[in-house]
């Protein structure tokens, strides 16, 4: 009934920048945060940063000043950017979002299928 697609990965060299996109489709009442998640090989999934619907951001230390997360509420689509990327930032990278659906009117979390950043050294 909902879903999330991701865009934007691929391929970088350390220090370079990429730009991940999130759009939310279907039967959609409202979306509430929103947020990008990483899981590197061998590793826990981690939330990279987060978005709520009127704006306030969160983001774990290690992204601080190097990554923006914004969204277009008419869109329905977040975005993360990323500059000065390291090598230790390779991942899959997955978008969630809360969204309340017009399917059964109840809020759920849903996730994209995920995209791959790789920064090499």
């Amino acid at each position: 009934q909902v879903q999330l697609v991701e865009s934007g990965g691929g391929l970088v060299q350390a220090g370079g920048s990429l730009r991940l996109s999130c759009t939310a489709s279907g039967r959609i009442i409202s979306i509430n945060a929103m947020g990008w998640h990483r899981q590197a090989p061998g590793k826990q999934r981690e939330l990279v940063a987060a978005i709520t619907s009127g704006g306030t951001t969160n983001y774990i230390d290690s992204v601080k000043g190097r990554f923006t997360i914004s969204r277009d509420n008419a869109k329905n689509t977040v975005y993360l950017q990323m500059n000065s990327l390291k090598p230790e930032d390779t991942a899959v990278y997955y978008c969630n979002a809360g969204v309340r659906s017009s399917y059964d009117g109840l809020s759920s979390n849903y996730w994209g299928r995920g995209t791959q950043v790789t920064v090499s050294s």
